[in-house]
């Protein structure tokens, strides 16, 4: 059996607290949140932190709110309290649909938005909701705060714009009135990571579409979205002929690696397709809204 190096371990009191153990600790140190991430990596020995710093203890990081026109999430906000979220639920359905199809119970149980978004796994069904939703995450450090864009967020695989002695503290999402939100996830098995992965919203005034959102993961979509695909949608009708033109330049957009999921042309028809279905379906959500 693989065990983890030897660390040491400590339970912060605030996010303050935190912050100044990751100050004392340095690089070397690593926050404990659900742990779903970051103990298959220590018992693989590819993380060795000498430091585990556990914010389990801190609600100050926990709740689903309305602040003004955002949804806010605390970065220990689980994957179960997302799916359950009634809050969520009205305001984008994607929500729901996107964490239904996330690993099992039990990793939802446990398993934690910031946790996820922060672990930056370019396979990751968040990194796509966010992406199509244009979500912004705060960090927090000893010198106060700052918000950044989701689509900003991730500097490449497992890699993100939290410093060294800083840390996610929400993640935020404007609210849009009359939105239609959809997600769509191929797998191998169920609960497994994508082979590809869609999440959009789409919101239809005066038949035509005013605004929307494709978020894509594991087709390495560069910061996890598809830009050409919704400015070309912007003004035009719902039609299936512009829903499916949107979609090929969203699988125009995806850069897969062939593995052992699958090759990166089915990959890429995949990502097509999936986002056909999901723009089909929210833009329809939408219209009768």
């Amino acid at each position: 059996m693989q065990t983890p190096a030897p660390t040491d371990y400590v339970r912060a009191t605030s996010v303050a607290n935190a912050i100044a153990l990751l100050e004392e600790h340095g690089e070397e140190a690593r926050i404990l949140a659900g742990g779903h991430s970051l103990l298959p990596m220590m018992k693989l020995r590819i993380a060795r932190p000498e430091m585990l710093i556990d914010i389990n203890d801190l609600d100050e990081l926990r709740g689903i709110r309305v602040e003004g026109d955002e949804l806010v999430l605390g970065a220990m906000v689980t994957h179960r309290e997302v799916l359950e979220s009634p809050i969520l639920s009205e305001h984008y359905a994607v929500f729901r649909e996107a964490e239904k199809v996330i690993a099992d119970p039990l990793v939802r149980n446990r398993g934690t938005v910031g946790g996820s978004m922060c672990q930056a796994d370019p396979s990751e069904d968040l990194s796509a909701l966010g992406a199509a939703l244009r979500g912004t995450v705060v960090i927090q450090n000893s010198s106060g705060s700052r918000t950044v864009p989701l689509r900003e967020f991730h500097e490449g695989p497992y890699e993100t714009k939290v410093g060294p002695a800083e840390m996610l503290t929400e993640v935020r999402f404007p609210i849009r009135p009359g939105a239609g939100s959809a997600y769509e996830k191929v797998e191998r098995r169920v609960g497994d990571w994508a082979v590809c992965s869609a999440g959009v919203f789409v919101t239809v005034k005066d038949g035509v579409v005013a605004d929307c959102g494709i978020g894509l993961t594991a087709v390495g979509a560069e910061h996890f979205c598809a830009p050409d695909a919704e400015a070309f949608l912007i003004g035009k009708a719902p039609t299936e002929e512009n829903l499916r033109a949107a979609a090929k330049l969203a699988g125009d957009a995806s850069d897969p690696s062939s593995d052992q999921r699958g090759p990166a042309d089915y990959k890429k028809h995949l990502a097509e397709e999936l986002t056909f279905r999901a723009l089909t379906r929210a833009a329809a959500a939408s219209q009768g809204a």
